[in-house]
């Protein structure tokens, strides 16, 4: 598809967060190189190192996937020789690409995009850039009902960090303090954190309180929480997970991974009414509270408890 969208006139850099799977790398990044803009775009790849030696061989080779890549303006590759986590590896990358450039597109190693991802996310940085309300970009919704495709793109509390994008002056805020949010949060707060029950995200912070999970995206959508501001999502995604298969740290195997069916739209309308989208967040609400997954996951632990009191 031909991009028509008005021209981009200085694209945002995306940072590419990698470690040890190279197949995975290597489609984000051929993904990317599809996009009409790439030859204007510079990548920062931040290549954690090795947890272990068995991680030594695919880090290596997901280096070589990196180093091999063409079609970006530039291509920098920024490797650690030891491990350092992907919370903290995101923390530092974006912080400093941040720094550099004031804005920045965020990819994680498992994120396939559509030809015109990196156009929608340019044109909503340049869109929202001074206005104080926006404080991310995702690329990637849920599957909602096509009824609100007509909208185009929405805004509401929730953030997705499956490809997303902020600005210098948001970032900033970041702050990775579980503590501090359990003694800052009230129960309102953390029932409109949860999307009015519709959700446990709530429960990410205390997991990581607890020390089971360190991860990163949970405090950033409790920053633009804490701040009153609205993530833009468009209601068809141009971002996928492909991670969701085992590979991942703290993501899947999941059941059943259907490919999505990807947003082509150069023209994609932006809202021009920056205020929470009501109807698509009782419908974001609704896909949360009714999932397959969520079913087929307690069937399972229904069918084990029962084999165990049978046996």
């Amino acid at each position: 598809m031909i991009d028509t969208a008005p021209a981009i006139a200085d694209p945002a850099p995306v940072c590419l967060f990698a470690f040890n799977r190279p197949d995975h790398t290597e489609r984000t990044l051929r993904a990317l190189a599809a996009s009409p803009l790439a030859a204007r775009t510079d990548v920062i790849a931040y290549l954690d190192g090795p947890r272990s030696a068995d991680d030594v061989i695919p880090v290596a080779e997901t280096r070589k996937v990196i180093e091999a890549q063409t079609g970006f303006a530039t291509l920098t590759l920024r490797a650690r020789d030891a491990n350092a986590g992907l919370a903290q590896s995101i923390q530092e990358g974006v912080t400093a690409t941040m720094q550099t450039y004031g804005r920045a597109i965020v990819v994680e190693d498992d994120i396939v995009t559509s030809s015109a991802f990196l156009t929608y996310m340019n044109r909503a940085l340049d869109r929202y850039q001074d206005d104080p309300r926006v404080w991310h970009i995702a690329g990637f919704n849920e599957d909602l009902p096509p009824l609100l495709d007509r909208r185009g793109a929405v805004f509401w509390r929730f953030m997705s960090c499956w490809g997303w994008a902020s600005w210098a002056d948001r970032w900033q805020h970041f702050e990775r303090d579980p503590k501090k949010l359990v003694q800052q949060f009230s129960d309102d707060d953390i029932h409109r954190f949860n999307l009015s029950g519709a959700e446990d995200l709530w429960g990410q912070v205390q997991g990581n309180l607890r020390g089971d999970i360190r991860t990163w995206a949970i405090f950033w959508y409790a920053t633009i929480f804490g701040q009153d501001g609205l993530c833009l999502s468009p209601c068809r995604s141009f971002a996928e997970n492909i991670g969701l298969d085992g590979s991942g740290t703290h993501c899947g195997p999941v059941d059943e991974v259907k490919p999505k069916d990807l947003c082509h739209d150069f023209d994609l309308p932006l809202p021009d009414d920056v205020t929470e989208d009501k109807v698509a967040l009782e419908a974001l609400r609704a896909h949360f509270s009714y999932r397959p997954d969520r079913l087929t996951r307690l069937r399972r632990k229904i069918r084990r408890l029962g084999a165990k009191l049978l046996g």
